[in-house]
């Protein structure tokens, strides 16, 4: 199994303990492998998501046909024999966010417990927080696709509009069975978020908070900022950085550091850029801007648009110009 590595070179002592995970190798305990289990089914279910998504083209074409030719009923059957087996798909993905929402639930409640300090957590239950980081990188990837496919939003606007007249027509319509009024309420509202599964993470992390208010936040925030910490050492020094056996691994860390800054952002009742938060945000926004422009702006654009707090007075200057 990867060690869990101290990293002695830290000049920010105020950040608390930092550590190099080995996130290519660690794996699971008898004492995680329970929880490890459960997460394991859903993060393998993840890749094919992604892979569907990638792959998601739309029936945009069939769509501007049927709205040109309103009174064809072979082109409305064709947009409406297209967008039906793409709405199953939408499906599909949203109900994916509900049980990766069970599996961040799981993981948090394990590495969060009384039993350990959140540091103790990190060190022990190395394999989880893997499969943390695995959670988050899956969760910036899809937002990365979902934003950068208009096709999603449009294909699902004309299913309901398209669902809407047949109910007034009286006319049967194969995908409502798939598809019923209450859950394309739901998934309307999920994909009306320009980061729909950092939304879902960030309403469960929040809402296990609220929900185990025998549990100290702290134990919660201080999980995430020593795993920003983490990151953001292992990707700014050369000695750990070299330990990675594929560049990849880069790559997955930028967008777990991204992941778990937001996640404290919402968590934090003062928020990830404050005086006082545990994150050196200098830091982490520094090691992003370092790499190359085209491979990280996703992830500045995920600190710009999608954070809680980065506009708050209490937010220094120097921070919101290093994000400009």
């Amino acid at each position: 199994m990867g060690n869990l590595l101290k990293v002695l070179t830290c000049t920010d002592l105020e950040q608390g303990p930092n550590f190099f995970l080995d996130f290519e190798n660690a794996q699971p305990t008898e004492a995680e492998r329970e929880i490890w289990d459960q997460v394991d089914v859903v993060l393998k279910e993840a890749r094919g998501i992604l892979d569907d998504l990638q792959a998601y083209h739309g029936a945009g074409e069939a769509i501007r046909e049927a709205i040109q030719n309103p009174s064809n009923e072979k082109l409305q059957e064709k947009a409406w024999g297209a967008v039906v087996p793409l709405v199953g798909k939408l499906k599909k993905f949203y109900e994916f966010s509900l049980r990766l929402e069970g599996a961040l639930h799981g993981l948090l409640g394990a590495l969060t417990s009384t039993r350990y300090t959140p540091t103790q957590h990190l060190e022990r239950e190395q394999a989880l927080a893997k499969q943390f980081a695995e959670i988050l990188h899956f969760t910036l990837r899809f937002d990365e696709l979902k934003m950068t496919n208009p096709a999603i939003q449009n294909d699902f606007s004309y299913y309901r509009r398209t669902l809407n007249r047949m109910r007034i027509n009286n006319v049967p319509a194969e995908g409502e069975n798939e598809v019923n009024n209450e859950l394309a309420n739901r998934m309307s509202l999920f994909y009306a978020e320009a980061t729909p599964m950092l939304k879902t993470l960030s309403d469960a992390t929040t809402k296990f908070v609220s929900e185990n208010k025998n549990l100290p936040i702290e134990n919660t925030t201080d999980c995430l900022s020593t795993m920003a910490s983490v990151c953001k050492i292992m990707l700014e020094t050369p000695e750990y950085r070299s330990r990675f056996a594929s560049e990849e691994t880069a790559s997955f860390c930028l967008r777990v550091m991204v992941g778990v800054i937001i996640l404290y952002d919402f968590v934090h009742p003062v928020g990830a850029f404050a005086k006082g938060s545990k994150i050196d945000m200098r830091g982490c926004i520094k090691v992003l801007r370092d790499q190359p422009r085209n491979s990280v702006e996703g992830l500045l654009n995920a600190l710009r648009y999608t954070t809680k707090h980065l506009n708050d007075e209490s937010t220094s200057k120097n921070i919101k110009a290093m994000l400009q």
